[in-house]
């Protein structure tokens, strides 16, 4: 059996490293999405209430504040609980390595075997990439976890908080820049406009068609602006 060209090699890690990067924009694009949506319900909801500029801004500012923030930790959160468990699996499996190396070494020949490779070629393959690097074979082929790259919560906070704030930014200065009269309607084209791309986006990054996307992040993004502007001019004609 021969063993992967350097040009295999790089291949692997850069598609693996493409399917990461793929990742992180996805999430990019709906903490994004996010902060448009919310906010804009949040403001517009405020603006059939009233038309006083600093409570509008008031309002937007809590809710990007609020929003963000909340975005951050529960990715904060998440991210932590996802790498605790992967860093306990790979602690787990480096002591099987440790106490039972050949059980280990024939799991992985079958876990080969059972993605297509023949027997005397997975039993090889194996005993290769355990002479190599054991962990970093069990991990990637059992586990389907990259030692090397364990997300950090710090960075998925930062990411998670910065897209939701960019997202948010759009609603809040459509409602405070305008005239009175004009503030719902930029508003709500901006919005909608906004959500036509992110909705096109996310769609393309996750090889979907965009139509159904689109139809929906709009759909949504008007019905939450729809209830909330409702809502908020009864409460501003009841004096509330």
């Amino acid at each position: 059996m021969t063993e992967p060209t350097d040009d295999e090699a790089h291949d692997e890690a850069h598609g693996g490293a493409l399917g990461s990067r793929l990742n992180w924009l996805r999430a990019a694009v709906l903490g994004a999405n996010d902060g448009i949506v919310s906010t804009a319900g949040l403001v517009v909801g405020v603006a059939g209430a009233t038309d006083d500029r600093a409570a509008l801004l008031t309002a937007g500012l809590a809710g990007l504040l609020a929003g963000s923030m909340s975005m951050a930790a529960g990715e904060y959160v998440s991210v932590s609980t996802q790498r605790d468990s992967e860093k306990a699996a790979l602690a787990a499996e480096k002591r099987e390595l440790r106490e039972r190396p050949e059980a280990e070494l024939a799991e992985l020949a079958q876990l080969l075997e059972e993605r297509g490779l023949s027997s005397q070629v997975a039993r090889e393959a194996a005993e290769q990439l355990t002479a190599r690097d054991a962990l970093r074979a069990h991990a990637r082929v059992e586990l389907g976890i990259d030692p090397d790259e364990l997300t950090d919560p710090w960075h998925a906070a930062w990411a998670s908080f910065l897209a939701f704030t960019a997202g948010a930014l759009l609603p809040l200065l459509a409602i405070v820049l305008p005239p009175p009269d004009w503030r719902v309607p930029v508003t709500v084209v901006s919005v909608l406009a906004s959500l036509v791309l992110t909705g096109w986006s996310s769609a393309r990054l996750g090889a979907a068609r965009p139509g159904r996307a689109v139809v929906r992040n709009v759909a949504g993004g008007a019905l939450a602006m729809g209830v909330t502007y409702a809502v908020g001019t009864l409460l501003g004609a009841a004096g509330v």
